[in-house]
């Protein structure tokens, strides 16, 4: 692998670790657990490794933004995650500020010509 897409990989992996916290809580209005949610974030296109989704919900959990609750009632007792009223907040807080983040980035690589504006 080229330096170049060495660097790449490096800013991609960055890139998506700062986002995926808003794809999680966009997906937990309703309860869902681990796997559950590797799998509809899967569909939706956002691919996360369990390996990264489960620290996460822990300290999401930890932070107060998620609630859980343990249903046993299955033959494998499961942990499901639901955004708690803070959780709301915040994720909605962070969809203005999201939106506002790609339009700013949007306008500044129009108006430089950058790849991917349609210009190519």
């Amino acid at each position: 692998m080229s330096d170049a897409n060495e660097q790449i990989d490096k800013l991609m992996q960055e890139l998506r670790r700062g986002t995926i916290t808003i794809g999680v809580l966009s997906q937990l209005s309703e309860p869902q657990y681990g796997y559950s949610l590797v799998s509809l974030l899967g569909e939706k296109g956002v691919d996360v490794e369990p390996g990264t989704l489960y620290p996460l919900l822990r300290r999401l959990e930890k932070q107060g933004l998620l609630d859980s609750k343990w249903d046993t009632k299955e033959a494998r007792p499961r942990k499901y995650y639901l955004l708690s009223s803070t959780g709301k907040e915040v994720y909605e807080q962070l969809c203005v500020e999201w939106r506002d983040i790609v339009s700013s980035l949007n306008h500044l690589i129009d108006e430089k010509g950058g790849k991917g504006n349609g210009d190519d």
